[in-house]
């Protein structure tokens, strides 16, 4: 549904029908979907999408001409799926509102961290765009942001009252119009535009004129301020027309855009560098009935990115790192203790692969190579993994048994570094671990032969269905001789943990004899 999440407050869709002709959108003609209310798209080849397979020429080839293809919406189109969603489909207002805000929110937190754009202004209208961006400053606020909520004309019915209620249990601050600065630059660092959605036809009228000319008037502060707020428009900057954009060309310039459900033809206007997609419930049955094509949503993300990826200065690119202090005092006396114990605080933190590992090797050659791979244990002998013997990194390992391990924790701003000689693990070690890996990862290690040339993915697929044939009667699949497992056995620790202004953490452990026991120094490095 489209309306209920992006327009003024519910209403018939009689009313749809009747404004469209107001609104500047093709009259009362019957809509010939793709053929004539779609111009041609941009192409965005690196974005795998969803779409109908069964497009006619007529209709979908004028409006998608590949795959990578994005579907933009006329506002008659929108009231359309938007019928169908809260027809037959079922969807409230309340559910898709819930999921309108909440994709806003993570499309916010995909660009704009809370450490360095904390304080956000939702400035909401009275309708259904109003209450996305209610839903969104409620998620902004329980992702570690601070929000301020602009909300002049409040709608009585009990869903909007409920959104209120919600924010005002969690202290969220409510501002008039008359209590904002004239200059929105030195309170906020984010200036949500939730005023005015697809369904708005008209002049803005008071306070909202106001209230986009102070978005309006930034561009302006932007010129003697080195760093002005960002704005993020919701589904449609207000004050631009549905399908035609900032007509006069005098309106509000988002740095953010989030599009809801499908982005509206006005989008293909926007020229800010993040261009998000929201709003992650269409059903194939309507993209295959709109002969929709939208790029997929990846893993449980609530956004994607469209568009043209944003021109990034990458001398610019740089991150404030906010951690606990690591001091010496703090440290456990054996580094595979403080590695378990930094290990479970990145499991615990639910980090995705937090056993992944940069494995660096050198040949006789001296040239180095890096690679991730996974660490499969750990005791007091070092640090195991599996692969196969016959790869680059084995035959580096054969020639010079020293390497080193990285480990990077993002999300805790953590870093270990160990350095050790590695030696092959026991054959029985090997058999065993290989045996409790799953079938196919077993027989996937049979067909590769790491590192040698390959004529075509076919061919992988052609020895794997040939194994599985083979082995499909067998209880055990023979592990390949060269396949087995390395230790490294550390002689080096470190262990990094980001700072802000870059003064890091970094404690060295090395090893040295004292009274003939080995024990570990733990040293403090420069950052």
């Amino acid at each position: 549904m489209i309306w209920s999440l992006l327009g003024q407050a519910p209403v018939s869709l009689a009313y749809y029908k009747s404004s469209l002709s107001i609104h500047k959108t093709k009259p009362s003609t019957p809509l010939n979907r793709f053929s004539s209310g779609f111009p041609a798209p941009i192409s965005t080849p690196a974005i795998r999408v969803f779409c109908s397979k069964s497009a006619r020429v007529g209709s979908m080839a004028s409006s998608v001409q590949n795959q990578g293809s994005i579907s933009y919406l006329t506002q008659r189109e929108a009231a359309e799926v938007d019928e169908t969603l809260m027809g037959p489909l079922g969807f409230t207002v309340d559910q898709l509102m819930e999921l309108a805000g909440l994709s806003v929110a993570t499309s916010i937190a995909e660009v704009y961290k809370p450490s360095e754009y904390n304080r956000v202004l939702a400035i909401c209208g009275p309708g259904n765009n109003g209450g996305d961006g209610l839903v969104a400053a409620r998620h902004l606020y329980h992702f570690g942001y601070k929000p301020f909520v602009c909300y002049p004309k409040r709608t009585q019915k009990p869903l909007y009252s409920g959104l209120v209620t919600q924010l005002e249990s969690l202290s969220i601050p409510f501002l008039s119009v008359d209590e904002l600065p004239m200059d929105l630059s030195k309170d906020f660092d984010i200036l949500v535009d939730a005023m005015f959605g697809f369904s708005f036809h008209g002049a803005p009228r008071p306070p909202f004129d106001e209230l986009i000319q102070k978005l309006v008037n930034l561009h302006n502060y932007e010129q003697v301020q080195q760093k002005s707020p960002v704005i993020v428009s919701v589904d449609i900057p207000s004050g631009w027309h549905v399908e035609e954009g900032d007509v006069g060309g005098e309106g509000i310039k988002p740095d953010m855009l989030v599009s809801l459900t499908a982005p509206k033809l006005c989008a293909k206007k926007f020229s800010g560098p993040h261009h998000f997609l929201g709003g992650r419930f269409v059903p194939p049955a309507i993209a295959e009935k709109y002969k929709l094509c939208l790029p997929q949503y990846p893993g449980t993300s609530m956004c994607v990115r469209i568009g043209k990826p944003p021109q990034i200065d990458i001398s610019a690119l740089r991150e404030n790192y906010i951690s606990p202090e690591f001091r010496e005092d703090q440290v456990e006396a054996d580094p595979l203790d403080q590695f378990r114990k930094w290990f479970d605080d990145a499991m615990t933190a639910g980090l995705k692969e937090p056993n992944a590992m940069a494995l660096s090797t050198t040949g006789k050659d001296g040239k180095p190579s890096s690679r991730m791979v996974l660490l499969k244990g750990v005791d007091k002998g070092g640090f195991v993994w599996y692969t196969n013997y016959d790869s680059q990194k084995g035959r580096e390992l054969s020639e010079n048994p020293h390497a080193s391990l990285l480990f990077y924790w993002d999300g805790l701003n953590r870093q270990v570094r160990v350095e050790g000689s590695v030696q092959k693990v026991s054959e029985e070690e090997s058999e065993q671990y290989f045996h409790s890996r799953p079938r196919g990862s077993q027989i996937g290690a049979i067909v590769s032969k790491h590192s040698t040339v390959v004529p075509g993915r076919h061919v992988l697929h052609q020895q794997y269905k040939e194994l599985e044939e083979k082995y499909s009667n067998e209880g055990l699949i023979p592990k390949p001789k060269h396949w087995g497992g390395y230790r490294l056995q550390p002689n080096r620790f470190e262990f990094w943990q980001g700072q802000t202004s870059r003064l890091h953490d970094r404690l060295e452990y090395s090893p040295q004899e004292i009274d003939g026991k080995r024990v570990w120094k733990i040293v403090r490095l420069a950052p």
